[in-house]
């Protein structure tokens, strides 16, 4: 495992001959915020980001904070930009992921992290799924597969291509391949548990079809961001120990930022699976549910209204 310092001092190396095109979805706040923040400020400026997310003031400002380029001219290829969606609506994904293949000549990055914390009863989308697996899973499966062209286009031409979905890697197994998107035993508890490794089939299957493409599930860690603001009355009730605990314990997303951008940039083709310090973590606690990787593929095709790329 390598130190703080030698994660910074690796990012800081990163200067590719080419401009990337990151996206990130999920970018206003938090972990995707901070990860944004980080790539424009190692490229300094030499880099085109899109940033995915419901608040424009927050991303407005956000983008205020990121260096222009080292000439100071911002070229229509070197820019960050801010489009809106609701990622709990299929509809809203696929209208996203057709703006972004008609606006982009490339994806390099394509960062989810999009998807709070919360254990509501089922709150149902106008796909009839529940609105937290709608964000921690569905949207970033249907967003993944919508935008593989982009993708294909930078490693087409020799570049980084990669997909990296922050969620929970070797956190979570359990998967019923009778009861896919839980309608028939739904707790909310148990729609956070299972979205865990729903990415990781997700992302396996992902790599197996597109082996040239990397595809990494990485657990962030104990993160000190609003997702800590779990919707319960238990939780409001014990707000402030939370609080005290997560300034003691909790590490600052711009910390694990750093770690989660030395992730990206350090996995090789193929399936990835990592902690919160970066580290490949190989299968450990991969599901192991007999056939759970194609049927939860098939479900999740009909599920998101998605034409298979």
């Amino acid at each position: 495992m390598p130190s703080l310092s030698a994660i910074k001092a690796a990012n800081a190396e990163y200067q590719p001959s080419y401009l990337p095109v990151a996206v990130v979805v999920g970018g206003t706040a938090g972990i995707g915020k901070c990860t944004a923040q980080l790539l424009a400020h190692l490229l300094n400026g030499r880099v085109h980001i899109v940033i995915v997310g419901r608040n424009e003031a927050a991303a407005r400002a956000i983008i205020a904070t990121m260096p222009n380029p080292p000439d100071g001219v911002t070229s229509d290829e070197e820019r960050y930009e801010f489009i809106p969606c609701d990622v709990t609506s299929m509809k809203n994904i696929h209208h996203l992921a057709d703006t972004l293949r008609e606006r982009l000549p490339k994806i390099n990055y394509l960062i989810l992290s999009a998807g709070g914390f919360s254990v509501k009863r089922w709150e149902e989308t106008e796909d009839e799924l529940d609105k937290k697996l709608a964000s921690r899973y569905y949207s970033r499966w249907a967003l993944t597969n919508d935008l593989l062209p982009l993708l294909r286009k930078a490693q087409g031409v020799g570049e980084d291509a990669k997909v990296m979905s922050i969620l929970g890697a070797g956190q979570a197994s359990a998967v019923d391949v009778e009861d896919l998107g839980l309608k028939k035993s739904f707790t909310g508890l148990k729609a956070m548990m299972r979205s865990i490794p729903y990415n990781d089939l997700m992302m396996a299957e992902f790599a197996e079809r597109n082996p040239e493409i990397s595809f990494i599930h990485i657990y962030p860690g104990f993160v000190d961001t609003a997702a800590l603001a779990i919707d319960h009355w238990l939780a409001t009730l014990f707000y402030p120990l939370i609080r005290l605990f997560a300034w003691v314990m909790a590490v600052k997303p711009e910390i694990c930022a750093e770690y989660m951008v030395y992730a990206i940039l350090d996995s090789k083709q193929g399936l990835s699976r990592r902690n919160e310090k970066g580290d490949d973590i190989g299968d450990q606690n991969f599901p192991s549910a007999e056939g759970a990787q194609k049927k939860l593929w098939e479900h999740t095709v009909e599920a998101t209204k998605s034409t298979v790329m």
